[in-house]
């Protein structure tokens, strides 16, 4: 077993207890549910757009990001080129809507809109896609806390779920705010520490970065080709549109921080200072993958080495080493992706700086996941709870429910990442579940707030009709062999574009139909 220094453990120790101090900080104040889940809308905009860039930048960028760019090129780049007009469209509509209603949840409108069943529905596909975000940051933080220190990964994922939980539990959303803003700071300085390290052990340093990078197309954007069965340029732009927009208008992750604003006016300066510094942000892990690349093109001994644990990994105890060989020669840079910028940490990372790096990846993991369960404890409370089991009950046992269902789901979010180990890519799988859970919620919150005239029930047809069309993309296998033509052939980052339209255009459709008969 690996054992980090005694430096770095201080760092990493240092930057824990700094986290738990802040949620003992503002418990001292969180004594109400409104304090729990809006803060008293006491926060200043630059702080909850800090809070809102912490939560997009996770270790899903962190780790999944590099792993990407070194596997293939900048494509998914293009999802962050999305974002300005998703941001506007959220400041423009959402943010003033959200503002007027003064409610909390993001989802309770909708039974105003189209009844109970719209807003479960809604509700049920959040927190679907909560475990899936919260399950693969579980995931990647664990594969680089393993790599470094040897622990196993479901024994990681215990004891950063624990720290987790107990700072959430105790400060609220002012403490996960708060801290987001601290942990947005250090994974940015961490980035560039970890592209200074690389450049200055790459021999030639950037001309030599960028030679290779050409030669190997590492800077692509994807193919420009109206292809939408390939992740192309406009495949992931599509995909990044629908994807920030259900982010902006419908996650209770970012809505909820909409309600802790001063004003309104902050609320939507907060938006944009998101996009301003994630946007930049990003695209340094994009350099970062590319860096790593040229850095092990001239390290090829050290692949052959990472390979070979990722062949071992994946067969069983029993494999031979004609096996083994066969599996290594199988694999491709996609497949071991994910596990190069963990190697580059262990092997090139200086003692002292390996802490610091670790505190990046752990503030990356721990700003989204507490952010997901202070919004999932919110919304089961609101929306399902007091809903339809005890509508009447008192503010301290609301209080009390919001302690027990943040610790519920985040032990829940622990479960979906351990279900994870072995996965190829996380960057792959969580754009894949997102696109699938936010795509039903998304195409009806549209419906509802677009085509004024429709109804409950058009909202129901068309809401089925969707779920049925994200089903049949999801699993194409389900269609027999002898009619593999009526199976989807476009990408999986398509369901959430096609799976939206579907619920909004078929709703709409229907709309005007009643329309048309009735006059």
């Amino acid at each position: 077993m690996k054992v980090l220094p005694i430096a770095d453990l201080a760092v990493i120790v240092l930057y824990l207890l700094g986290m738990i101090w802040v949620g003992f900080y503002f418990s001292r104040k969180n004594k109400s549910s409104e304090q729990f889940t809006k803060a008293s809308g006491s926060i200043p905009g630059w702080a909850i757009g800090l809070s809102i860039y912490a939560t997009f930048l996770s270790s899903n960028t962190f780790l999944g990001v590099p792993g990407k760019a070194y596997g293939g090129n900048w494509n998914a780049f293009v999802f962050s080129l999305s974002m300005p007009l998703a941001a506007w469209i959220a400041v423009k509509y959402f943010v003033p809507f959200y503002r007027g209603t003064g409610e909390i949840s993001a989802y309770t409108h909708l039974e105003h809109r189209f009844g109970p069943w719209a807003r479960t529905y809604a509700v049920i596909c959040f927190l679907l896609t909560q475990f899936a975000r919260m399950g693969s940051i579980f995931f990647g933080i664990a594969l680089s806390l393993q790599a470094l220190t040897g622990v196993s990964m479901k024994l990681i994922m215990v004891i950063m779920g624990i720290s987790i939980i107990f700072y959430t539990v105790l400060g609220g959303i002012k403490a996960v705010i708060w801290t987001e803003v601290v942990q947005g700071i250090i994974k940015t300085l961490g980035a560039v520490l970890i592209i200074y390290l690389i450049v200055t052990n790459m021999p030639g340093g950037i001309p030599k970065i960028i030679e290779i990078g050409k030669a190997n197309n590492k800077f692509s954007l994807g193919s420009f080709a109206p292809d939408f069965t390939k992740s192309t340029f406009w495949v992931v732009l599509l995909y990044g549109f629908f994807i920030n927009l259900n982010n902006f208008g419908m996650d209770q992750n970012y809505v909820q921080r909409y309600h802790t604003a001063v004003s309104s006016k902050q609320a939507a300066k907060s938006v944009w200072l998101c996009v301003a510094i994630y946007v930049p942000a990003s695209f340094l892990f994009f350099i970062i993958g590319s860096c790593l690349y040229a850095y092990y093109s001239i390290h090829p001994e050290i692949i052959e080495v990472i390979k070979h644990q990722v062949a071992i990994e994946k067969l069983p105890t029993t494999a031979t080493t004609t096996q083994i060989a066969d599996a290594v020669a199988k694999l491709t840079p996609a497949d071991y992706g994910d596990k190069i910028m963990p190697n580059f940490m262990v092997t090139k990372i200086p003692a002292g700086l390996v802490g610091l790096i670790v505190s990046a990846i752990l503030s990356a993991a721990m700003s989204t996941i507490s952010s997901g369960m202070n919004s999932s404890a919110t919304v089961f409370t609101v929306d399902i709870y007091k809903r339809y089991f005890k509508p009447g009950i008192n503010e301290k046992q609301t209080l009390k429910l919001l302690h027990i269902a943040t610790v519920g789901f985040g032990m829940l979010g622990m479960g979906a990442g351990i279900a994870m180990i072995g996965v190829k890519s996380i960057l792959d799988v969580w754009w894949t579940l997102s696109g699938i859970f936010a795509a039903g919620m998304l195409g009806l919150f549209l419906l509802g707030m677009v085509s004024k005239q429709s109804r409950n029930r058009e909202a129901i047809i068309a809401t089925i009709i969707g779920v049925l069309v994200i089903l049949w993309m999801t699993f194409p296998d389900i269609i027999p062999a002898e009619y593999t033509f009526l199976r989807s052939s476009m990408h999986t980052n398509m369901i959430i574009v096609v799976g939206t339209l579907s619920i909004f255009l078929i709703g709409a459709l229907l709309t005007k139909t009643r329309q048309l008969k009735t006059t």
